[in-house]
């Protein structure tokens, strides 16, 4: 019986047409892209192709794109290379104020927390139940010395998508306040221009489902991975709008306008570019309108078939790819081993965690119980999962459940 992959938020499968892309790039153009001759330009060329591609997806210049590893690498650069080029940058530094969400992937909370190490102070922005980001607690705590805001796109364990274009707005009308009480200053008074406060996103999530314009939703820095748009893994990118304050992090040569020393990954980014540049508006509403079809399948399928199943994805704001369920009485490992042994592919949560024994951050900040969390598995779809293996998920589920179930003595039936 074939197996079925329903965590495609941990990654996708390469397109082919990408591969196809990325194929000349391993063998034939083999030039390192930063050499002067021809073998080298040659190579070039196709970084140039892949960075207009991403900046043409995401309404930006090419020269505002740095290719890196992937969205982690870009989440680190621009947290702590903002805050590293704002100390290098004044020279009477204030202490300085970020903020960010309870719900972050750990890509932005690790590099938070180690900035509150180094005298920063740092806010973690409540959720609501939903998952979403709560707008007035993220008003309220905004300060004179703010200087960074961090707030994922869309949330990669439940599917939330936050309300990215009106904390872009905020953002916007509290920078434009600072400004103009800088100018009624006398000129004795006014002392340093006041910073802005810079809004970056992890959009990770959000890239292959939605338009991510930079411009539209008012975003200083943006980042996001190649594996998450049916691309390579290993490669991704960070947007960095011109003017920005930014500070390399890795040294050692003088790539990517000198903010990201290391041989560019030409297949890699290649690849990157061939899958962002098949995201038009066309296709992703072609795939989003195939894939929330199945999940809405699956979900009402599994709430008709498995008694206390908790959908803790709220449909009405999320991607159309995510179902994260809490199954009480059973752990959500127990669960994702018996799928597996059936060949279904789900998760527990984020794959970057799958690791830790530890509850859920993001379902603890949701006010979900310890307990319940760690009875939650998390499914989400993709364009090449069909109406077939969706049925079968649905007929398998409720028996593995029910056995679950059955050897817990602690379940109340």
């Amino acid at each position: 019986m074939s197996k079925i992959y329903l965590d495609h938020s941990a990654t996708t499968p390469v397109e082919k047409s990408v591969m196809d892309a990325m194929m000349p790039y391993f063998r034939e153009i083999y030039g390192n892209p930063s050499s002067i001759h021809s073998f080298g330009q040659e190579a070039m060329a196709g970084v140039d192709k892949a960075r207009t591609e991403v900046a043409k997806f995401l309404n930006a210049e090419p020269g505002e794109i740095i290719f890196t590893s992937g969205a982690t690498e870009s989440d680190n650069l621009a947290v702590k290379g903002v805050i590293k080029a704002l100390r290098q940058k004044t020279k009477n530094p204030r202490p300085m104020h970020v903020i960010t969400s309870l719900v972050e992937h750990d890509a932005v909370l690790k590099p938070c927390m180690e900035l509150e190490k180094e005298g920063v102070e740092v806010t973690y922005i409540k959720v609501k139940p939903n998952g979403v980001v709560d707008l007035e607690h993220f008003k309220e705590s905004l300060k004179d010395n703010t200087i960074l805001v961090s707030i994922m796109w869309v949330n990669s364990e439940v599917g939330a998508v936050m309300p990215i274009r009106e904390i872009g707005k905020i953002i916007r009308k509290r920078n434009e306040e600072r400004e103009r009480n800088w100018k009624k200053l006398g000129p004795k008074e006014r002392g340093e221009r006041p910073e802005p406060v810079y809004f970056h996103t992890d959009a990770t999530q959000a890239v292959n489902f939605f338009s991510c314009d930079v411009k539209w939703n008012y975003i200083d820095l943006l980042s996001l991975s190649g594996h998450k748009i049916y691309g390579p893994k290993g490669v991704g990118a960070l947007y960095r709008r011109t003017g920005v304050p930014l500070s390399v992090l890795q040294n050692g040569g003088h790539q990517e306008n000198g903010l990201r020393s290391g041989t560019l990954n030409t297949p890699g980014i290649v690849g990157l570019g061939a899958a962002i540049a098949a995201l038009d508006k066309e296709s992703q509403e072609k795939n989003n309108k195939k894939i929330v079809v199945l999940r809405d399948l699956f979900v009402d399928g599994v709430i008709k078939n498995v008694p206390d199943a908790v959908l803790n994805t709220d449909r009405k704001n999320s991607t159309p790819s995510h179902a994260h369920f809490s199954f009480l009485g059973v752990e959500g490992e127990s669960i994702l081993m018996s799928l597996d042994l059936s060949g279904i592919a789900v998760s527990t949560g984020s794959a970057c965690a799958s690791g830790s024994l530890k509850a859920s951050h993001v379902l603890i900040a949701m006010g979900i119980k310890v307990e319940v969390a760690h009875n939650s598995i998390r499914f989400t779809f993709g364009k090449h999962n069909t109406e077939d293996e969706i049925r079968r998920v649905i007929d398998e589920l409720p028996p593995i459940i029910k056995r679950l179930r059955d050897m817990n003595p602690l379940y109340k039936k």
